[in-house]
């Protein structure tokens, strides 16, 4: 994939409410080897065609013409984007775009140990591990089909890559893992992981029926339950800074803690979205500019019909003006039409 001097960022891209635009996360497929009890059924959903599913061309094209709007971050996320064929050369033409800056990864790891050396000689800067307990059976009973062994292995081998900082993704459910943040957190204070635990969030109207399904009752429990049991097993936690990436996360640190501890709050942090910073492109190429709203913009009839870059800034504007001030999800909006599989996070 080549590049020109035309995709040097000329200006940042900014939204109606002045927040600067930066980072794209971009879903790869909607494929994914595991069914966690919080993103789909456990029969699964039904996939997107291939034929409609984004080539690497077509992403990489999207991903260079924004670089030119002011784009500086990109994520790749799935489904499972470690199921996507030529993942790293997707990585390397991204990472050879002129203005990326930085270029990550959200995996189960399930499968990274056999990934982690190619994407890091790719351009791979990081891997985001999503990872909600510590505990061999109950990750099979969250996820219906996962090995922690293999995430272990994931993790090791990222690590031996360079891949750093690992980030750690913790959805807490009452009754499901609310019991073992501590434990979790413990691992900062031996491993330079920063472990981010994240409120779950009402994403869809059949959640409820999802939960059935496994016999595990979820539950939403705030931010200020989990830091509370943190300080109350370990210690007072002290504010810290990540040098890395461009996500919502608050972070701290425990005394003498080699790694760092954040928490990103949807619901209870009543300014969340106010910095917010990112859209995403689905598998299928429609831009979303809010993970929490149902409205998008298709840039895949843009990229098929002979449309030229200056098309795609177009609809890539069109997405971003339309951008709302925030979620909305306690006055009971939220996502209808995809589940959050079918989005990418």
């Amino acid at each position: 994939m080549t590049t020109s001097e035309d995709s040097l960022p000329l200006s940042p891209l900014v939204d109606p409410f002045q927040r600067s635009i930066s980072y794209l996360r971009v879903s790869v497929t909607d494929r994914c080897n595991l069914r966690c009890v919080y993103c789909m059924p456990e029969q699964g959903i039904p996939f997107v065609p291939r034929q409609e599913i984004l080539s690497l061309e077509e992403v990489a094209r999207v991903v260079r013409v924004a670089a030119g709007m002011g784009l500086r971050r990109v994520r790749l996320t799935g489904g499972e984007p470690l199921v996507r064929n030529g993942i790293a050369k997707l990585v390397r033409w991204i990472a050879e775009t002129p203005g990326i800056e930085d270029i990550s990864l959200t995996t189960n790891a399930m499968v990274l140990a056999s990934y982690a050396h190619e994407l890091a000689a790719a351009g791979l800067k990081r891997v985001n591990v999503s990872l909600d307990t510590l505990r061999p059976e109950r990750f099979r009973q969250i996820t219906r089909y996962g090995d922690l062994a293999a995430v272990r292995e994931g993790i090791a081998a990222a690590r031996d890559a360079g891949l750093a900082p690992i980030k750690l993704n913790v959805v807490v459910m009452r009754e499901v893992n609310d019991d073992e943040v501590a434990d979790i957190a413990r691992t900062t204070l031996t491993e330079d992981w920063e472990v981010r635990f994240i409120e779950l969030m009402p994403f869809m109207d059949e959640q409820e029926t999802c939960i059935k399904d496994t016999s595990l009752v979820l539950g939403f429990v705030p931010t200020q339950d989990v830091r509370r049991q943190i300080e109350e097993a370990l210690g007072p936690l002290e504010a810290a800074q990540t040098t890395t990436g461009g996500g919502p996360a608050s972070y701290y640190r425990l005394p003498g803690a080699r790694g760092l501890i954040g928490f990103i709050s949807p619901l209870t942090e009543s300014q969340f979205c106010a910095t917010c910073n990112r859209m995403r492109l689905t598998a299928e190429g429609k831009i979303r500019p809010c993970l929490l709203t149902d409205h998008e913009v298709d840039l895949r009839q843009t990229l098929r019909s002979g449309g030229s870059d200056d098309d795609l800034r177009a609809r890539i504007l069109l997405a971003l003006n339309t951008k709302p001030d925030a979620h909305h999800l306690w006055d009971g909006n939220r996502p209808r039409q995809r589940k959050m599989i079918q989005i990418g996070g």
